[in-house]
Order: C-alpha cells, then sequence, then structure tokens
C-alpha cells in the first residue's frame, strides 16, 4: 500500500451543519479492490466526511465477481471506487461496462482507481467507458480523495434530484386528470409538494392542511384537514388526526395560527395563507439546510395555490351535493304523492350507480346515474290520483293513462341542455322498455334500450318488489331475485341481472342504509 499516500485534510463545504430534526439516510459508497489494505485506509481516512448533512456507509467487494451479486440487490450505491486489474486485468472495465450497459445503471458514479496506469490508458478508458474520473492510485492523497468524494456525491446528488423531480412530475401529470374532488387534490397535491422540494435541491419533508371557514364549508368547518404530505407524514393523508404530530410541528403551527404570519427558521418554515373568505392555510416544512428567500417564496405560492383550489373544489362538491339534495326533493315529491316512501328514489339510484359501475361505465358516469336515476317517475306528477293510487288493477282506459308517465317526464326533462337532466329524460323515456321489446312507450328491444333505461328498470323493478305498493304487500327479498332470474333476457337485459347477483352483498347494504320509513 505504498502507492497511497493521504495527507492532512483540509476544509470542504462550509463546515459541519448544525443538528438536524432526524438523521439522513448515509450516503452508499462501494470499493471495489482486492487490495484489502485499500478498503481499509480508505475507510479510515473517510470515517468523519459528511456531505449535505449526510455521512457515509461502505460497502466492499473484493472482485467484480462479488460486486456485480451486490449491485443486483442495491440501487443506492451513490458511488464506486473501482480498481481495474483484479480477477483478469480488465475486470474493473468489464464490470463499469455491466454496470452502464447490463443493469442500466446510470446514475451511480464511478471512480477508476489503478495502480497500473499502462495497461488502462486514460485517453482510451474515458472515451470508451463511460466512467466519472481515473485516478493513479499514487495521486490520491487525502486531500484529493476528499474532492474526489465531494465532486461525485454532490453530482450524483444532483442526477437523483432531476430523477426523481421527473418521477414526481410524471405523478403529478397523471394525477391533473383525477382532481375532480377534494379527496383527489391530496394525491395531487402531495406529489407536487414532493416535487417542489425536490427541485430545491434539499432534503425535505412537510405537509400541507387547510382550515375552513364557518360559511364556506359547515361539513368541515373549524378542524384542519391535510391536503399534502410527503412520506414522513403520509399517514395524515388517511387519519387527519394532527395530534399525533411531534410535539416541535404542532407548536409551530400553532403559532403560525394564533400569530396568523410565517414563520422562519434556517431549517425550518411554516407558511401561513389566508384567503379572501376567510379559509386558512399552512405550510410546515423541515429541511436538511438552510433555506433562501427564494425558496420560501416558492413554498409560500404552492399553500396559497393548493388552498385556492381546495376552496374551489369545496364549493364545487356543495353545488353538487345541493343539486343531488334537489333531485332527491322532486324524486321523493312524487313518490309521496303516490304514497310510497322516499327512501325509493335514493335506493333506485344507489342500485343504478352500482350496476353502472359493475359494468364498466366511467366513473363520471357513474356519478351521472347516481344523481338522474332519482328521476325516472317524475312524469307521475301528471297522472291522476285516483289512477295513481287506485289499490286494484287497471282497467285499459287507466292502464293507458298509467304508461304516459314515461312521455310526460321525457318532455319535462328533455328542455334542459344539462347532461344530468338529459340522462333523466332517457331514463324517464326508457325506464318501462323490456328487452324482448314487450315494454312502452316505444316497444324498444335489446341493445335499442339504452344502457341506462335498461339499468333503471332493472333496479326499479326491484325495489318496487320489496317494497310497500298501494296495489301489493312487499315481497321477500330471494323471492323479488328469483323473479328476477326467471326475467333475465324476456323482461330484463341477461348480463345486468348476472351483476346484480354477482353483487348482492353491496345491495343488501344499499337496504340497510336507507330502509323504509
Amino acid at each position: 500500500m505504498t502507492d497511497l499516500l493521504f495527507e492532512d485534510e483540509v476544509p470542504g463545504d462550509a463546515g459541519a451543519p448544525p443538528a438536524r430534526m432526524r438523521t439522513l439516510d448515509p450516503w452508499v459508497v462501494m470499493i471495489v479492490d482486492d487490495d484489502v489494505a485499500v478498503h481499509q485506509v480508505t475507510q479510515l481516512v473517510m470515517s468523519d466526511f459528511e456531505f449535505s448533512g449526510r455521512r457515509l456507509l461502505f460497502l466492499d467487494a473484493y472482485s467484480a465477481a462479488e460486486a456485480r451479486e451486490i449491485l443486483k440487490e442495491r440501487q443506492d450505491v451513490a458511488l464506486i471506487l473501482l480498481d481495474v486489474v483484479m480477477e483478469h486485468e480488465h475486470a474493473g472495465l468489464d464490470l463499469a461496462k455491466y454496470i452502464r450497459e447490463d443493469l442500466g445503471n446510470t446514475h451511480t458514479r464511478i471512480v477508476l482507481r489503478t495502480g497500473q496506469p499502462g495497461q488502462a490508458p486514460e485517453e482510451h478508458v474515458i472515451k470508451t467507458y463511460d466512467i466519472n474520473d481515473y485516478k493513479e492510485k499514487t495521486e490520491l492523497t487525502k486531500r484529493k480523495l476528499i474532492t474526489v468524494f465531494y465532486s461525485a456525491l454532490r453530482s450524483y446528488r444532483d442526477i437523483m434530484i432531476i430523477d426523481q423531480s421527473r418521477q414526481a412530475l410524471r405523478r403529478s401529470i397523471d394525477a391533473i386528470t383525477k382532481v375532480y374532488d377534494s379527496q383527489n387534490l391530496r394525491r395531487f397535491a402531495s406529489s407536487v409538494l414532493e416535487q417542489v422540494a425536490r427541485l430545491l435541491g434539499l432534503e425535505a419533508q412537510g405537509l400541507c392542511a387547510s382550515r375552513i371557514a364557518a360559511y364556506a364549508a359547515s361539513h368541515v368547518e373549524g378542524r384542519l384537514k391535510v391536503l399534502a404530505a410527503t412520506a414522513e407524514y403520509s399517514a395524515l393523508l388517511v387519519d387527519e388526526d394532527l395530534a399525533q404530530l411531534p410535539k416541535e410541528v404542532r407548536e409551530a403551527i400553532d403559532h403560525a395560527l394564533d400569530t396568523q404570519g410565517n414563520v422562519f427558521e434556517e431549517h425550518r418554515f411554516v407558511g401561513y395563507y389566508r384567503s379572501s373568505t376567510g379559509n386558512e392555510s399552512l405550510l410546515y416544512m423541515s429541511f436538511s439546510e438552510p433555506v433562501d428567500a427564494s425558496a420560501r417564496e416558492l413554498l409560500e405560492i404552492f399553500c396559497a395555490n393548493v388552498s385556492i383550489t381546495y376552496e374551489s373544489l369545496l364549493l364545487r362538491e356543495e353545488i353538487q351535493e345541493t343539486q343531488r339534495s334537489t333531485v332527491y326533493i322532486i324524486g321523493e315529491a312524487v313518490e309521496r304523492r303516490s304514497k310510497e316512501t322516499g327512501a325509493h328514489v335514493r335506493r333506485v339510484g344507489e342500485l343504478s350507480a352500482l350496476l353502472a359501475e359493475k359494468s364498466g361505465l366511467p366513473p363520471g358516469e357513474v356519478e351521472f346515474m347516481l344523481q338522474a336515476a332519482p328521476l325516472h317517475d317524475v312524469g307521475k306528477i301528471a297522472i291522476p290520483d285516483h289512477v295513481l293510487n287506485k289499490p286494484g288493477k287497471h282497467d285499459a282506459e287507466e292502464w293507458a293513462i298509467m304508461q304516459t308517465h314515461a312521455r310526460v317526464g321525457f318532455e319535462l326533462l328533455n328542455k334542459s341542455e344539462k347532461r344530468i337532466l338529459k340522462l333523466g329524460a332517457i331514463i324517464a323515456h326508457e325506464h318501462h322498455e323490456r328487452w324482448d321489446g314487450q315494454g312502452y312507450p316505444r316497444g324498444l328491444a335489446g341493445a335499442q334500450i339504452h344502457i341506462a333505461g335498461r339499468i333503471v328498470a332493472l333496479a326499479d323493478v326491484l325495489d318496487a318488489l320489496v317494497s310497500h305498493r298501494c296495489y301489493k304487500a312487499p315481497w321477500q327479498f330471494e323471492e323479488a331475485l328469483s323473479y328476477i332470474r326467471e326475467q333475465s333476457g324476456r323482461q330484463f337485459d341477461p348480463d345486468l341481472v348476472t351483476l346484480l347477483m354477482q353483487n348482492l352483498d353491496a345491495v343488501k347494504s344499499i337496504y340497510e342504509r336507507h330502509p323504509d320509513a
């Protein structure tokens, strides 16, 4: 080991960093050399090395073959100090080629160390092999070795930041299409939050939370709801229990809320944002290194934008809930006029949504089914009471009058250009058509009937059979299912009957949630 000379260490990057809130994972460095002394001396002189708040973890391989086995299992090696001559004259070069080409690993920094430069000329090696530095062992003083570590690890860190940011951006782009409610916003915002930290080139953990004002959304009023979180706080996206946060984190958040302002510390930032409607949002982040003003500004913008988006989504959900409630009120008013329970329209809506989902319809269309199906009998408002509530069988004239409710419902709802009411018009018009073509009002058959009409036809009949009506007592559930099976391929779409029978647990749970009063 006479060709490795080490001098006293010179100062590196700005001295040792202050204490962190948590211990960061070390940089993984692999030494590949058949000389045991090389391993021992390298680890000895680099034992107190630290970069970006992280120390070193050394892996030892005494041959290229041994290194291959280790690298098959590990993807976190930041730096490889690689000897050329081991099992044979080009073992190190062959290993470098294997890492880049066979493993597809372009992230790990490879520094070639050789005591026999003539066997692997520098120009040829640099040109032919994807290595990052070439050093003769005679020139690796302690000072130069430290320089090699700083350079290689800084390069590896930056490559990983770019790669992780690319992955986070991919998740964010994918999540954009799914931000249709406040729950999906959390997935999107968490991806962006991770990406922001990595683009800043910092090891960072944190969360973003919002508290809604009383008049903005009463169902989440007054408590902090976590909208985004990095990995360390990801459990809060599930249970939102901020009481489980470390004491210093809760105290920092409470202080920002009390003062209604930002809190800046060297390794911690708490951003406070209050919207024009009084909603409050907070961003808590802890960093491995001090953050500058531009980083804080970017984080403040993130917090404000997430808060505004969340507020807008809550407002949209409030409007949707109001719309859904209005539909139920209309449907229940019709049902009460015909002396039926209001639970019928809710059950038909949920049964229809269930069948729509199991039929493979997109989530948006399933939601439309949930809201439109309760309007299936809205045309009954035009049916005279003596016909609508007759306890016995209708005569021919009365039956003809009763059948007009399908057309009347269609005409009422089809006047609107809104998609839910358009779908409601189709359902009102076709939910009494039959698979065999013997239904009304148009005698459509099979696939001529819109899928929504076929779904509600099945849901409506099932619920009517098990419910009390002025003309009959309720059937037992199994009795109603037997009738549905008998009418498969006749009154009902056979595929929908199969889906119903395959999901009876979900069907029964609907009746448990919405029993007759």
